[in-house]
């Protein structure tokens, strides 16, 4: 554990005394060396914990959702570097050192063992993330999305806290594996079903459940483009990975309490393809897709069976890497046209058509097609629902159909049609760009051949 979050602080000193000319290249070769040695935690092992120390420990839960957070950091740092060029070089330095701060939070966050610990990493993970919102953003909104990020987190984790203390007062400990024996340690009674609610509460809002999900767009819209791929494809994660965490030691949940949140993710699922359909604005359509998939996260996570985990992990991995290359191919239109509108940005085959193959290529891993690993995870939470309750085919399906309509429709519209007159001339793609893509899609890709290593459960 510790040689990989030691590098990571390490990081740091590095960001802050490489000389100038070096600063990218050193960042990117040692965040992408931490990322290689990251990938020994897949090994498959019958042993519960792996790496145990006293605080943290791997899981099957927690290991690919770890090796994620590490193969992305290289990622961001090469997705911003053409935005940061003619920033003086402490600004550079200081965003660099935003990025790397969030990292070991996030690591610590998906390997803890205790309660206490992995609420302040969870939390902590905000201020970098808000730093990297409302002082790199784009436009002057950037403040009231910042606002609207904080205090929903916020207002929804003061809850789970109280909580998280009162857990403690009852069971004398907060260490997961023994609050997995104390069975069952929330009683049937109000207090429970709000306890049970306040647990649930701050992941609800982090993973986005549908009505809960207003300040994702914006985040997503305000944010520079390390911070959208630190959104989707993290710290949206942290959401998911918390309910998988505590809907297992808090008993069987009460039937009143999980009802409505299975409603309003597959509600929400629907709610937001369709919003997708009308939406003007390419990093908000690809925002509310994320929040349609996470509907089904959260969906499977509350019926809690060994397939709809398995699923719900499947799907967290593979729609962390998806949306994070989407995010990635919006940002390189946004760079060359210094717009979103997607009636401004249509007709860009012509000019950039190998960009155009990388768009193909995510928006069909993104509406799920056979040989990637959404395809699978889709059908596994699918079929889980369908065993729970056979209506819930009815939304899912709608879900998957609109999904592959407003795909198709954001490919269409990006790549197909006349190119606007306002766009004369326009820069070339570079290879930067591209290994970029190569390094999101390769990995969606080759985790097809063994889906086992990322579907949580222990081989």
């Amino acid at each position: 554990m510790l040689k990989i979050i030691l590098p990571t602080i390490m990081l740091m000193p590095m960001a802050l005394l490489s000389p100038t000319k070096f600063l990218w290249t050193n960042i990117t070769s040692h965040s992408l060396l931490i990322a290689t040695l990251s990938l020994q935690w897949l090994t498959p092992t019958y042993y519960p914990y792996k790496n145990l120390t006293q605080w943290t420990g791997i899981d099957q839960i927690s290991s690919p959702l770890l090796v994620l957070s590490c193969w992305l950091l290289p990622l961001m740092i090469m997705a911003s570097q053409n935005h940061l060029e003619n920033e003086p070089s402490i600004r550079k330095r200081i965003f660099i050192l935003a990025l790397i701060t969030i990292q070991p939070f996030i690591l610590l966050a998906f390997s803890t063992t205790e309660l206490m610990l992995f609420y302040i990493s969870f939390e902590a993970t905000l201020i970098p993330t808000l730093i990297l919102i409302t002082r790199w953003g784009n436009q002057p909104e950037r403040l009231s999305a910042g606002i609207y990020l904080l205090f929903y987190t916020l207002i929804s984790s003061l809850p789970l806290l109280v909580t998280i203390l009162h857990l403690h007062t009852q069971t004398g400990t907060l260490h997961l594996m023994i609050l997995n024996l104390t069975h069952p340690t929330l009683p049937t009674s109000w207090t429970g079903t709000l306890s049970s609610l306040a647990l649930l509460m701050a992941f609800m809002v982090k993973a986005p459940l549908y009505g809960l999900h207003l300040w994702l767009p914006k985040a997503h819209v305000e944010a520079p483009i390390a911070g959208s791929m630190l959104l989707a494809a993290l710290l949206l994660k942290l959401g998911g990975y918390g309910i998988m965490r505590l809907t297992v030691f808090m008993g069987p949940l009460l039937n009143n309490l999980h009802y409505p949140f299975l409603t309003l993710a597959l509600w929400g699922a629907l709610m937001t393809s369709s919003i997708c359909l009308r939406q003007t604005d390419l990093k908000s359509l690809i925002a509310y897709s994320s929040v349609s998939h996470m509907g089904l996260v959260i969906a499977a996570c509350m019926i809690q069976t060994h397939w709809s985990f398995s699923g719900a992990m499947i799907l967290m991995i593979s729609h962390g890497l998806t949306s994070s290359m989407l995010f990635c191919l919006a940002n390189t239109n946004y760079e060359r046209t210094h717009s979103r509108i997607l009636l401004l940005t249509r007709g860009l085959q012509p000019m950039l058509p190998l960009m155009a193959t990388w768009w193909l290529l995510a928006n069909l891993t993104n509406m799920a097609l056979p040989p990637t690993t959404n395809l699978m995870a889709e059908l596994t939470i699918m079929i889980a629902l369908f065993n729970w309750s056979a209506f819930t085919i009815i939304l899912t399906g709608i879900a998957t159909l609109l999904t592959a309509s407003y795909t198709l429709f954001m490919l269409l519209m990006t790549q197909r049609g006349t190119l606007p007159n306002h766009i004369t001339s326009i820069q070339n793609s570079n290879t930067r760009e591209h290994l970029l893509m190569i390094l999101h899609i390769t990995p969606l890709l080759l985790l097809i051949l063994k889906p086992e290593l990322i579907s949580g459960t222990p081989l």
